[in-house]
C-alpha cells in the first residue's frame, strides 16, 4: 500500500496543476529584490496620478535610460530606443530589434487613466455659506466611497492666451485638501434606506474648496474669493475653467499595509501597476533585443478606450506602419507576426466576498501575475478571447523564465465583468492575452495589491520582451 501510494503521489505531481504562493516559490534574497523594486512603483504612483502626470514622468525616466522622441519615417536600426508623446497623455516607448519587423513584434499595453472624479467646464458656485466645484465622474466607481476622505486637486487650465498651467494641489504635506460632503449619520434615516448606487448620487459629488468671503463683499463673496486665490496664484479666471482638465483624486501617498508590509495601498493601481513593469521590463530588455519591441501606455481605457488618447486611436499602430515603411516589410505581415501582452489587472479573491467569484478560476494575492484568457460580461461579450496556442506560448514562456503565474476569470459567469484594451489590439490581427496583478477593492479611492504579484508582472513582462 505504501507503494501505491507513493506512485499516487507521483501521479498527482504529474498530472495535477499546483498553485504554490510566491514565497514557497522565491528565496529570501528573491523577496527583498521584489520589496526594493516595489520602492520605485510606489513612488511613480505618487508622481503619476493623472495620464499626464504619469506620460510625464514616463518620459524623464526614459530619458534617462537613452530613450529618444521618435518622428515619423525616422531611418530605424537595431538597439535604437525611442518613445512617441501622444497629445500628453499616452505614450508608445519602442527598442528596435536584431530581426525586422516581419519577424516578429511584441507589444505590451497598458493603460494609465484612473476612475476619479473630474470637474464639469462652469464648476465653481456657492451655495449657504460654501463655496463648491461641480464634477462629472469618471469611470466606474462607488460614489460613496469618495465622499468624506481628502482630496487633491490634479489637472492643467488653458488660459485665454493660449498659455497652459498645472495645478496639483493636496499631495503636499503643507497643502490644503478638498472635501466631498456626506450627511451625518443622526439625519441619515431615509438615505440608509436606499441602496447602495443611490445613497450618493452624481450631482451630490459637489467638491468643498472654501469658505471665506471675499473682504466686504456680500452676495458670492466665497466664490469670488475662491477664483481671487486661483488668479493670484495661476492667472486664470472662471472662463478659463471651460478649457481646463481638472479632477479630484485621493490626497494620499502609496504606503506599506500590513505588520509584515507585504502589501501597497494606493490609489490609481488599475493599471498603473502594469503600466510601471511594462516601462521597466522594455529597459531590461533594451539592449538590442531579438524582436523589436513596444510598450504601449494609454488613456481612456475606463471610458471605453476612445478618443484620440484611447487604445482605439491608430497613432499606435501608425508607429509600427511607419516602420514597418522604413524596413521595407509588409504591414500586414507585422500584425500578423506580432505577439502581445495586454497588461491589465484582474479582481483578487477577496475573502470576505467569496460569493462574487468562483474559487477555481479565480486568482489569490501573492500567487503570481495573473493570465486572464478572456474578459467580458457574462457570454464573454466585448472579449478578446485568446487562442488555446497562444495561451500555450505565455504559459511555457513563463515556465522557463521561473515566473509565479496563475490564472483566473473576472468573478462568477452571470456576477458582472469588465473589458480591457485587448480587443482593439486583437482587432489588427494580433495575438493578444491579458496578463496582470491581482487587486483587492479595484476602482475604489485606495486599492490593494501584493508586492510579490507587481514584481512577477515586472519578471514575466521582461521574459516576454527577451523572447
Amino acid at each position: 500500500m505504501a507503494n501505491e501510494k507513493k506512485t499516487s503521489d507521483k501521479l498527482k505531481e504529474k498530472l495535477f496543476f499546483s498553485n504554490p504562493s510566491c514565497y514557497e516559490k522565491m528565496t529570501e534574497a528573491d523577496v527583498k529584490k521584489a520589496y526594493d523594486y516595489c520602492e520605485g512603483y510606489k513612488k511613480f504612483l505618487d508622481e503619476g496620478k493623472t495620464e499626464r502626470e504619469f506620460v510625464k514622468a514616463s518620459i524623464e525616466y526614459l530619458t534617462k535610460k537613452g530613450f529618444k522622441e521618435f518622428d515619423f519615417g525616422a531611418k530605424i536600426k537595431a538597439g535604437d530606443k525611442y518613445y512617441y508623446n501622444n497629445h500628453n497623455k499616452s505614450l508608445a516607448a519602442f527598442v528596435i530589434g536584431k530581426e525586422t519587423l516581419d519577424k516578429g513584434l511584441n507589444i505590451t499595453a497598458a493603460h494609465i487613466d484612473s476612475p476619479r472624479v473630474d470637474f464639469k467646464q462652469h464648476p465653481v458656485y456657492e451655495a449657504d455659506g460654501m463655496c463648491f466645484f461641480k464634477t462629472h465622474y469618471y469611470g466606474g466607481i462607488k460614489k460613496y466611497q469618495w465622499t468624506t476622505i481628502p482630496l487633491a486637486l490634479h489637472g492643467v487650465v488653458t488660459k485665454a492666451n493660449g498659455e497652459t498651467v498645472t495645478i496639483k494641489i493636496g499631495d503636499e504635506e503643507n497643502d490644503p485638501v478638498f472635501y466631498i460632503n456626506d450627511l451625518l449619520i443622526h439625519l441619515s434615516g431615509d438615505q440608509m434606506r436606499k441602496t447602495l448606487s443611490d445613497g450618493i448620487t452624481g450631482e451630490q459629488l459637489n467638491v468643498l474648496v472654501g469658505s471665506k468671503p471675499y473682504p466686504d463683499v456680500k452676495a458670492d463673496g466665497i466664490k469670488l474669493n475662491v477664483l481671487n486665490i486661483l488668479n493670484e496664484k495661476y492667472g486664470i479666471t472662471e472662463a478659463d475653467l471651460m478649457s481646463a482638465e481638472l479632477c479630484a483624486v485621493p490626497a494620499s501617498k502609496a504606503r506599506d499595509i500590513g505588520f509584515d508590509r507585504s502589501l501597497i495601498g494606493a490609489y490609481g493601481h488599475d493599471d498603473k501597476v502594469c503600466a510601471y513593469p511594462s516601462l521597466t521590463a522594455l529597459v531590461e530588455c533594451s539592449k538590442a533585443p531579438v524582436h523589436t519591441c513596444m510598450a504601449i501606455l494609454a488613456d481612456k481605457e475606463e471610458i471605453g478606450s476612445e478618443g484620440n488618447t484611447g487604445m482605439q486611436c491608430e497613432v499606435f499602430f501608425d508607429i509600427i506602419s511607419d516602420m514597418a515603411k522604413t524596413q521595407k516589410v509588409l504591414d500586414a505581415v507585422v500584425r500578423k507576426n506580432a505577439k502581445c501582452l495586454s497588461a491589465d489587472v484582474n479582481a483578487c479573491f477577496d475573502p470576505n466576498f467569496p460569493e462574487t467569484c468562483e474559487r477555481r478560476n479565480s486568482c489569490f494575492m501573492n500567487k503570481g501575475v495573473v493570465i486572464t484568457k478572456f474578459t467580458g460580461s457574462r457570454g464573454k461579450s466585448g472579449s478578446n478571447d485568446a487562442s488555446a496556442e497562444f495561451m500555450g506560448y505565455v504559459r511555457n514562456l513563463l515556465d522557463e523564465n521561473k515566473v509565479v503565474w496563475q490564472t483566473s476569470e473576472l468573478g462568477k459567469v452571470d456576477q458582472g465583468g469588465g473589458g480591457t484594451v485587448a480587443k482593439f489590439i486583437a482587432k489588427k490581427n494580433v495575438d493578444t492575452i491579458d496578463i496582470g496583478v491581482p487587486v483587492i477593492s479595484m476602482h475604489a479611492p485606495i486599492e490593494v495589491v501584493g508586492k510579490t504579484d507587481v514584481y512577477m508582472t515586472h519578471k514575466a513582462l521582461a521574459a516576454f520582451f527577451k523572447a
